[in-house]
């Protein structure tokens, strides 16, 4: 294979970013940013009205775009093929288990070649009776009416009213996420005047369903204020219900399946508060429940005349879980459970009249426990593949003996059940379909440890087809993300079968800085040691190629976001492991990131990262790993960096001035490709088929460097 199948003529017609130097010292040390200037002035502005991007910006972006277009453009037919493959593998007009709550089930679905989803209900009894026909349903929310003539357009919730009567529902037409509320009349399916701009994406209603609480965004993106909104009222007469002083920290409204509380979440990374108010009450005053510690981690769960506490406290570095009175929930108040295991990480609780149960993990693997509220006794619902995903749905009632989950593992596409806490008896509710066929025995899924630089055991779920030859030949996309505690399941993925049937070997790697392994491994990948996720990475990447797996120049390593900072970072570590690197919006200007205050994530993101504006300690780590300033004098594997335009999470000028530094000092060739989608976020195309044409994009590259294009 050709370690660099991209035309040198065509390489060498990159853009060239220019060079505008910008010196900044911070704790006695200066440092040159001489492509500062891609970070527009007024990026709040754009976020909302995309027009307004600084002209020379925008040229040089859209330079970017036509260079890679221009690279890419061997592999039209094959992204063509490869979207259609994938297109293939959805039931077009899939739809979801219906969900029963009180008279009602509520569904979602899609119509053959919809882009956006359907929201839906029935009568019960026909849920109840599997008779869900799409006839028999009621399309309250139709998302593809509602995305009419727009370039992008998300749905980020529909939340019925606990009187059924009415409908809560936001979206996004910028990619900026910043949310615009309607409340839908679900007698008359007929939108009410009210509007609610610049929110968060979500509400809980009060229990009279006369209004509901949101969180509404601020200038710089960030959640600091809590409303209440009567129906029939404009805006502007938003009643402030709490405010948060703090930029670290983030803040959301919940309710709970009895409807009687509306919970007030304040929290960052490593800490949390919450706040309750009355959901009958809803012009009451909040009351704390736990003032905020550093580093102590809570959440409550509604169970009648008790609140569930999963919670960190007290050395609980796995949680535990603990009860306490609705009238007084302070700490002082809190009684055992289920006492701390090390090891053991229990990740969620739900409770019902009965049963409380929740989704724990041990040795990388989830496992749900249910346990009978008056016995105590418990047992387990778990499955015999080596690597598999779990979900714990839950259920939308709390008087009910049935909750669901889903299980899936790389060979076995999505399972619903329906399960009784009860008599212990599961019904298999839906199996995921995938119309163009598919045959777990055509495959292998396989979970291995790798010993990293410092001896720790790395966890890599692998998934290849049976006939692959594992000599070295294989190519490889190796998946990593490893920040905040963030769990890659090894779970069924219709789009990756389009390299694995072309040879691929598809591996996940379980780096430190996720909850793979505990709390602990979240930790060992956290702030002064953050340098372990990269070097566990690497070293996936180094045994995956000594054991023949694949051969390092066939290793296309992919992430996004903090996983994009993982791709740039490993790619500065060790260059010769990789054969090519997929980066999408990817966060690789960490320092300079954490340094702008401003910016929406950064100061809740500083127990993550470290604050380098107040400490010199935290400067200095993130410097010495931050992938935009230790790009160097190495010969990179080629890389395609994604970016949105209106991202707010990673900002579009990261990846940008990544891309300029490495075309700046690489010894290689490259190339280094920028894609940025001027209609989007984060999240990328907004439509279920436009973002497939996104993921065939990207494995067009993988296939083009891989030497299979």
């Amino acid at each position: 294979m050709t370690r660099y199948p991209f035309s040198s003529a065509a390489a060498a017609n990159a853009p060239r970013a220019e060079k505008r130097p910008v010196t900044d010292t911070r704790h006695g040390i200066t440092r040159t940013d001489d492509y500062a200037w891609l970070r527009a002035d007024n990026w709040q502005e754009v976020f909302k009205t995309p027009e307004v991007l600084d002209p020379a910006i925008r040229k040089h972006l859209e330079a970017e775009n036509a260079y890679q277009e221009a690279l890419m453009a061997d592999t039209k037919a094959l992204q063509k093929t490869l979207f259609e493959e994938m297109k293939g593998r959805i039931k077009e007009d899939d739809s979801t288990v219906p969900s029963p709550d009180g008279p009602w089930a509520y569904a979602s679905s899609y119509r053959k070649g919809g882009q956006q989803p359907l929201f839906q209900r029935m009568p019960r009894g026909r849920a109840e009776a599997e008779e869900d026909e799409d006839e028999r349903r009621t399309t309250l929310l139709d998302g593809d009416k509602e995305a009419e003539g727009k370039a992008y357009f998300r749905l980020s919730s529909a939340d019925h009213s606990p009187d059924h009567h009415k409908l809560l529902w936001g979206y996004d037409d910028k990619g900026s996420e910043f949310f615009t509320l309607r409340v839908r009349d679900l007698d008359t399916l007929a939108d009410y005047e009210d509007m609610i701009l610049d929110s968060n994406g979500g509400g809980v209603w009060d229990a009279a369903c006369k209004g509901f609480f949101y969180a509404k965004l601020d200038a710089n993106h960030r959640p600091s204020k809590l409303y209440y909104h009567a129906l029939g009222t404009p805006q502007e007469d938003d009643r402030l219900v709490y405010e948060e002083a703090d930029a670290g920290f983030f803040m959301d409204a919940g309710g709970s399946r009895l409807h009687d509380f509306i919970f007030i979440s304040v929290h960052d990374h490593e800490t949390s508060e919450y706040r309750l108010i009355r959901a009958d009450d809803p012009d009451g005053e909040p009351m704390l429940v736990e003032p905020r510690k550093t580093g102590h981690e809570y959440s409550l769960e509604e169970g009648g005349d008790v609140f569930f506490v999963l919670t960190n406290a007290d050395g609980a570095k796995d949680f535990k879980i603990m009860t306490a009175p609705v009238d007084a929930p302070q700490k002082a108040n809190w009684s055992e459970l289920v006492a701390h295991q090390p090891g053991r990480l229990i990740i969620s609780v739900q409770a019902y009249r009965n049963h409380i149960v929740w989704l724990e993990r041990e040795n990388g693997l989830p496992r749900i426990v249910v346990r009978d509220r008056s016995t105590g006794e418990e047992h387990g619902i778990a499955f015999d593949e080596e690597a598999y995903s779990l979900g714990l749905v839950g259920s939308y009632e709390y008087e009910t003996e049935v909750i669901r989950f889903t299980y899936s593992s790389m060979t076995t596409p999505a399972q619903v059940f329906d399960y009784d806490m009860r008599t212990l008896q599961r019904v298999l509710r839906k199996t995921q379909e995938v119309p163009s066929g598919h045959d777990p025995e055509d495959y292998v899924t396989r979970r291995i440890m790798v010993p990293s630089h410092d001896g720790a055991e790395v966890p890599v779920s692998l998934l290849h087809r049976k006939d692959t030859k594992l000599d070295g030949s294989a190519p490889c996309l190796l998946y990593g993300y490893g920040s905040y505690g963030i769990t890659i399941p090894a779970s069924f993925n219709t789009n990756c079968l389009s390299l694995v049937d072309r040879g691929f070997v598809y591996a996940i790697a379980h780096i430190r800085g996720g909850k793979d392994k505990g709390f602990g491994w979240y930790e060992d990948g956290k702030r002064i040691r953050k340098t372990n996720t990269f070097e566990d990475f690497a070293a996936v990447a180094r045994h995956l190629a000594k054991e023949k797996y694949t051969s390092a120049d066939r290793i296309i390593a992919q992430g996004g976001s903090a996983g994009g900072m993982l791709m740039g970072a490993a790619a500065n570590l060790a260059p010769d492991a990789f054969g090519g690197i997929i980066a999408e919006v990817a966060f690789v200007d960490v320092l300079n990131t954490m340094l702008d205050d401003t910016l929406p994530l950064t100061p809740p993101e500083w127990p993550e990262w470290g604050n380098p504006i107040a400490s010199k300690e935290d400067y200095e780590t993130i410097a010495s790993y931050s992938p935009y300033d230790n790009v160097a004098a190495l010969p990179y594997p080629p890389v395609l960096a994604v970016a949105g335009l209106t991202d707010p999470r990673v900002t579009y000028w990261e990846p940008a001035k990544w891309v300029a530094k490495l075309r700046e000092h690489s010894t290689s060739n490259g190339p280094f490709l920028m894609k940025t989608n001027m209609d989007s976020g984060h999240g990328g195309a907004s439509g279920r088929f436009s973002r497939l044409e996104e993921i065939a994009f990207n494995y067009a590259f993988a296939l083009k460097v891989a030497g299979k294009a």
